[in-house]
């Protein structure tokens, strides 16, 4: 996959009354550090996808491909 499907706009938001302001999926109260941290401590993404139903495994997807770019356009 080539394209994200899903802009980052589209993926998360922060707002100051949502989990003090952190980062989280879109429309959720799920952070965005909390998904990478279980996923870095082992967790597999459907086991992710168990504890965090709302993010769903398209936007989780998206989410982990951002963050791949990212980290390959920083190096």
């Amino acid at each position: 996959m080539d394209a994200s499907p899903i802009s980052e706009d589209e993926l998360f938001e922060s707002k100051p009354d949502v989990v003090s302001g952190a980062l989280v999926f879109r429309g959720t109260r799920i952070p965005v550090e909390a998904f990478f941290e279980n996923l870095a401590a082992g967790l597999s993404l459907d086991e992710l996808l168990d504890s965090y139903p709302a993010v769903g495994r398209e936007r989780a997807e998206a989410a982990i491909l951002l963050a791949s770019r990212r980290l390959r356009h920083a190096a």
